[in-house]
Order: C-alpha cells, then sequence, then structure tokens
C-alpha cells in the first residue's frame, strides 16, 4: 500500500511540474512577443516621428543610453542629449533577430541589425549599418521599457 502511495505521489508531483514549466515556457514565450512588439513599435515611432520621442518614449526613468562611449544616464539626460542632436533628415531602422527574456519574466534583450540614414544639406545620402543591443526591463504597469541602448 505504501509503495503505491509513494508512486501515486510521485507521479502527481511530476505532473505538476511539468504542468507547471509549459506554463512558465508560455508564459515566457509571451513576454518575448511583448518585447518584439513594444521593439517595433518603438523603430515605427523613431521613422514617423523622430528619435527624440521614440528615445524619451521607451526610455525607462533609470535607462542609460551608449553614446560615443559616452554614457548618458537617465531619461532626463536623454531627453536633454536628444533636445541638444542635429536630427534633421536622419532615420533609424532597425528589427530585432534575437529576443531573450529572464527566467524571472522582469527583465530581457534583444539584438539585431540597424541602419542610420543621414542626409546633408547638400542632398549626400550617408548610411551607417550595425548591430544593436537593447535591454529591457518589465515596469510596475506592465510595459516594457529599455533600461541600456
Amino acid at each position: 500500500m505504501c509503495l503505491k502511495l509513494t508512486c501515486f505521489l510521485l507521479f502527481g508531483f511530476g505532473l505538476f511540474v511539468s504542468c507547471n514549466g509549459d506554463r512558465d515556457i508560455l508564459l515566457l514565450e509571451k513576454y518575448k512577443q511583448e518585447i518584439r512588439e513594444t521593439e517595433l513599435a518603438f523603430t515605427k515611432l523613431a521613422k514617423e516621428q523622430g528619435l527624440k520621442v521614440a528615445f524619451t518614449t521607451y526610455a525607462a526613468d533609470d535607462a542609460v543610453l551608449n553614446r560615443g562611449d559616452k554614457l548618458i544616464k537617465g531619461k532626463k539626460a536623454i531627453e536633454e542629449y536628444y533636445a541638444k542632436q542635429k536630427l534633421d533628415n536622419v532615420t533609424l531602422e532597425w528589427e530585432p533577430e534575437f529576443i531573450k527574456v529572464a527566467a524571472s519574466g522582469d527583465l530581457g534583450y534583444t539584438y539585431g541589425p540597424y541602419m542610420f540614414t543621414s542626409v546633408d544639406s547638400s542632398g549626400k545620402e550617408t548610411k551607417s549599418e550595425g548591430i544593436f543591443h537593447t535591454v529591457w526591463k518589465r515596469q510596475g504597469d506592465g510595459e516594457w521599457r529599455f533600461v541600456w541602448d
């Protein structure tokens, strides 16, 4: 009798752990999709309304930008940085190629290709390509905002 009960309990526990594992995997996939959608909305906003609007909209309060080997710390500093930039005739487009979410579900990161294009006063177009890397953090309201770019 004791052996049957032990087997039953072990089977039940294994089933419970398995079901929770599947639920956790589905939840992490949901978070990855949320980050993908946020990243795509971010690049769309940059294209439609410019870099200043996009980067200040999607920055967390404690976000950090790495620009020209200089760290710009905090949303207010990011706003000031973009206010000083001459951003006429520039576009920045990117798309996440890879997304990973922490098991805790509160942090994630993305990377993929970007294309920065600028047109000078003579009409000459310059393009710069590279790989971006962004770290995302789930905010208290459930929205994802970047904390590193």
